[in-house]
């Protein structure tokens, strides 16, 4: 396992071609996408499919990027972005941006009537501070980034299917909403960048594997005087309204704007995860949360929304001939935390670097070093994980394990570094360690 994601993640540029992508970028697109073909189609333009347009873009190659939304749209999650992800925000050149929104030092994590404010590590790949941004700032804010770098954007266009040739998946019919007309987009290379729910990505042939974690979330903002905090707050001894404890977290992330982002967040490891109500777990979290917070009925900005997350790259395959998944398209979500938006970066960003060295040497089989990469980094990292989210499926673990971490600062900084996926070259091993560890927890734990 290896924590340098960004050691392979070099500017993606043609040879030759120093200057960043064509004028052909526009905020709706000019160019007839029936009679031309372009060299990459993006279908998503959420956090990997925007990262990836913008590496493409800048490499000089004719990228069409297509949604089915228009910017600006509300998106369910918790707006937190930890070290991984301000630093490819930081690579695509929106250092700048990010500092309008609220920065923050660490997490404050509670559990068992102990509270611990965790800053975060020193890491010499990624800053050790990070920001809370609402979606529907941070999504348009690097959509609009990929059409500065060159890339055409077409909002409210939906891929609906792709386009075969001979078996050969060559571009995608397009769904324009608004003005009811659909219209074949032709493409050398498709990146699939749909999110979680992906259309796209299963008429491609892309299934999840159902032994892996589920992960299901819930949200909504609250007016709140500690808006502007530097900590955000996680809650590991989470429970229904019965006092049942659950294999999940709840959250209140300041945003600074004088609202906090509230959730909980839920693993499909235990027995009954079928039947529970998150509106309901959502309710009783909101009513035992810190007064301090004042969060309230009446402090409430809207109805909370809320979805599923497949994690640990439970999709597959993400890679085809002349197409690659990305982002939470191919369940590129940890399991420790549920944290996806870091991984739609970088995932973007290594699918850049294997289509544009696909485009270069005209040769498709340059795409599978994108799965490569995948393993590299993420692998062994996404197998710990899922073992210690099956552990802790059981209640009694997860209770001795938050009741043992949190009498521990040191353990508990470990923890965060672990489950933020923040560990240094030098922790590789006893990251290691901890895999067969894991394996002998979950090998002698009974069914819970």
């Amino acid at each position: 396992m290896t924590n340098h994601a960004d050691e392979s993640l070099t500017r993606a540029r043609s040879p030759g071609d120093p200057a960043r992508g064509s004028s052909r970028g526009s905020a709706s697109g000019s160019a007839s996408g029936s009679g031309e073909r372009w060299d990459v189609l993006v279908v998503g333009a959420g956090p990997s499919g925007a990262a990836a347009a913008t590496w493409l873009a800048e490499a000089g190659h004719q990228v069409l990027v297509v949604d089915k939304k228009r910017f600006p749209r509300e998106k369910t999650c918790g707006d937190g972005l930890t070290p991984r992800a301000v630093r490819q925000l930081q690579d695509l050149g929106l250092a700048d941006s990010l500092t309008d929104h609220l920065r923050y030092d660490g997490l404050r994590s509670i559990a068992h009537g102990v509270t611990l404010e965790l800053a975060w590590p020193d890491h010499p790949d990624f800053p050790p501070y990070g920001y809370v941004v609402r979606r529907r700032d941070l999504d348009q804010m690097v959509a609009e980034r990929a059409v500065k770098a060159g890339a055409t954007h077409w909002p409210a266009s939906e891929a609906v299917a792709p386009v075969l040739d001979g078996g050969v998946v060559t571009g995608a019919r397009i769904l324009r909403h608004e003005s009811g007309t659909t219209e074949a987009v032709r493409a050398r290379y498709i990146v699939v960048a749909d999110g979680a729910n992906s259309r796209f990505g299963r008429a491609l042939g892309t299934s999840r594997n159902r032994s892996y974690p589920l992960g299901m979330a819930i949200r909504t903002y609250f007016e709140s005087p500690l808006h502007d905090e530097p900590w955000i707050e996680s809650h590991l001894d989470l429970a229904d309204r019965d006092g049942n404890h659950l294999p999940g977290y709840g959250w209140v992330f300041p945003v600074g704007d004088g609202t906090v982002n509230v959730g909980v967040g839920l693993l499909s490891t235990f027995k009954g995860w079928k039947d529970v109500n998150t509106s309901q777990l959502m309710d009783a979290f909101v009513h035992t949360a810190p007064p301090r917070w004042g969060i309230s009925d009446a402090s409430c900005c809207g109805p909370p929304t809320g979805g599923k997350l497949p994690t640990g790259g439970s999709i597959t395959p993400r890679v085809g001939p002349n197409w690659l998944v990305v982002g939470d398209a191919g369940a590129s979500i940890n399991p420790f935390n549920g944290e996806g938006i870091a991984y739609a970066y970088e995932t973007g960003r290594f699918a850049a670097n294997a289509v544009n060295q696909a485009l270069i040497e005209g040769d498709g089989r340059a795409l599978a070093a994108y799965e490569r990469q995948l393993e590299e980094v993420y692998g062994l990292y996404f197998r710990v994980a899922r073992l210690f989210v099956r552990a802790i499926g059981n209640p009694a673990v997860m209770r001795e394990l938050t009741r043992v971490g949190m009498r521990s600062r040191p353990l508990m900084a470990w923890i965060l570094r672990i489950m933020a996926n923040l560990l240094r070259p030098d922790e590789i091993g006893p990251a290691e360690a901890a895999y067969r560890m894991l394996a002998r927890i979950v090998a002698l734990t009974p069914a819970a």
